[in-house]
């Protein structure tokens, strides 16, 4: 028997997020990011060096090298850019085109996610409560207001933001993690399409480099399926195990399945992970807290059993890899979902705290980004404008026209988005949430227009590649010690230099020794004359020292 559910919702609680605004502000959450930028340090550099390594096939697909060195992480996220650059050559540039299927998968998470969340808002265990007098919502009307929530405290989650946006394979272990998590919710409703993508979800996982995350979320929701009141869920779960067997299978012949573990449950590491939940996680985490407090007699039901597990188990791993970030975002679909959850829960006061503090926390975002653009182009204030000079010297300003008029209008936006909501008494379940994501999406575009070319200079190893070569012939064999791989996929892509990483080769040209600390003279290297040092112009502690193979002595 169903027990009674804390969810109250009525017809005007059950409204639709207009959906031209829905897709407005998806398109200005992904979008912004995808062009006019170089790979940015350090897992966006070196992933689309070893793309750009295949595409040009410099390295074979099988086995890509980047420096001499094999990458650390699996294949198909790798495959999937080089194949766009490899497509879209030569009308694209090869770092736009190896974007396009990341920001592809961003988006497709997005759209399983508010799939996921409609499919198990409509459940029997899931629904409102009937009101006595009627007027409760309908189901179908219900489900979509929540389904609308979920995917604002998706992109609300201040976790998704940066991470969300580059070329890496955390990004195709996100959309597996959706793929799979919207697999389950479907079960009842769609067979072949849930058992299509569980197939493909599991086995993505393991040659996208996260097979031990594949197999415990399988196992997972081996258990919810087999637990379930829906036979067609119980009859799902034999499908998990194909794909569990798949997902191994391929684990195994890729040779991907490896624990990184590293458990040091010190007061420190404690309070790091603490910290890193805080902020990675809002505003997602006090909704997560508060379903699972206002649905505690529900949590083995698949609307709470099914995200909650699969959260549980990126958060497991976040902690057992040493607060690993990358891993913890792979969580943020069910956490999403979790939350939308406390939405028909939520007491009012709560639900304000909570806009507010996003109205008056991303208000002051975009004003900072405005002061410091205005500082950068006018120069006033002179204190800020003397700031940024010193954190990135030698930059030049530019602003394209088109970037500061998406700029204005989005800012427009938020300001008809700010009297919207305080001007209004609104009553839809999302309502608490859509500044949330309304703000982080205008951050976010703001730094992509306004402060793009700041960023990209301060991120980007372009100005460091550059000031090589003032020193280094285009034909040089560039060889390093302990250059990282980031690094060297710069020096490749940008200074088209062949690069060797590790022990010194005899036909290399130049050496380059990565030091931490700028002090002192160069250390003299045996048959090396030692040229210049350069260091990045926002690095301050960090630099490389360059060295000419010295003239043979007879």
């Amino acid at each position: 028997m169903i027990k009674p559910t804390p969810a109250l919702a009525t017809r005007a609680h059950a409204q639709r997020l207009p959906r031209w605004a829905l897709l407005m502000l998806c398109a200005a959450y992904v979008l912004p990011g995808i062009f006019g930028r170089d790979p940015w340090k350090s897992a966006d550099s070196t992933a689309f060096g070893y793309m750009l390594s295949m595409a040009e096939g410099r390295s074979p697909w099988m086995a890509p090298l980047v420096g001499g060195l094999p990458p650390e992480s699996a294949l198909l996220p790798h495959w999937l850019g080089a194949a766009a650059i490899a497509l879209f050559s030569p009308l694209l540039d090869p770092a736009l085109a190896s974007r396009l299927p990341y920001a592809l998968m961003l988006a497709l998470t997005l759209v399983l996610t508010w799939y996921t969340t409609f499919a198990l808002a409509r459940t029997e265990a899931a629904r409102p409560i009937a009101l006595a007098f009627g007027g409760e919502a309908a189901t179908v009307d219900y489900a979509r207001a929540v389904a609308d929530g979920a995917l604002l405290a998706l992109i609300a989650s201040l976790g998704l933001l940066q991470l969300g946006h580059e070329t890496t394979p955390e990004l195709a272990q996100l959309f597996a993690v959706s793929l799979f998590l919207w697999s389950l919710a479907l079960a009842p409703y769609r067979r072949l399409r849930s058992r299509l993508a569980v197939v493909v979800a599991l086995p993505m996982l393991a040659v996208s480099g996260a097979p031990s995350i594949g197999l415990a979320v399988g196992l997972i929701g081996f258990v919810v399926c087999l637990r379930s009141t829906y036979p067609q869920a119980r009859r799902f779960a034999p499908w998990i195990a194909v794909a569990c067997a798949l997902a191994l299978t391929f684990a195994l012949a890729l040779d991907t399945l490896a624990w990184r573990v590293h458990i040091d449950a010190d007061a420190e590491r404690v309070a790091q992970l603490l910290r890193l939940l805080a902020w990675f996680l809002w505003p997602v985490w006090p909704l997560v807290l508060w379903t699972l407090w206002r649905w505690r007699r529900h949590v083995t039901h698949r609307h709470i059993a099914l995200p909650l597990g699969l959260g549980l188990v990126t958060l497991v791993a976040c902690a057992l890899q040493g607060n690993a970030d990358r891993v913890l975002m792979l969580g943020l679909p069910a956490w999403a979902v979790l939350a939308a959850f406390a939405l028909p829960t939520l007491g009012r006061g709560a639900g304000a705290l909570i806009d507010w503090f996003a109205l008056f926390f991303f208000s002051f975002c975009a004003l900072a980004v405005w002061v410091v653009t205005l500082a950068i182009h006018v120069g006033i204030p002179a204190q800020t404008a003397a700031n940024v000079e010193r954190l990135a010297p030698g930059f030049v300003p530019t602003l394209a026209p088109l970037a500061l008029v998406v700029a204005i209008l989005a800012t427009l936006a938020w300001l008809w988005l700010v009297r919207w909501r305080t001007a209004r008494q609104q009553h839809a379940l999302w309502k608490g949430l859509v500044v949330s994501a309304g703000g982080v999406t205008l951050t976010w575009l703001l730094l992509m227009t306004l402060w793009l070319p700041l960023l990209d200079y301060a991120r980007s190893y372009r100005p460091w590649v550059q000031a090589l070569q003032r020193h280094v012939t285009p034909d040089a064999v560039v060889c390093s010690p302990n250059l990282a791989r980031s690094a060297a996929a710069a020096l490749e892509h940008i200074g088209r230099w062949r690069v060797e990483l590790g022990a010194l080769r005899s036909d290399c040209d130049v050496l380059l020794i990565s030091e931490l600390r700028i002090d002192g003279e160069a250390p003299a290297h045996s048959g090396w004359r030692f040229v210049a040092r350069e260091r990045r112009p926002t690095e301050r502690d960090e630099s490389v020292l360059i060295y000419r193979k010295a003239a043979s002595i007879p």
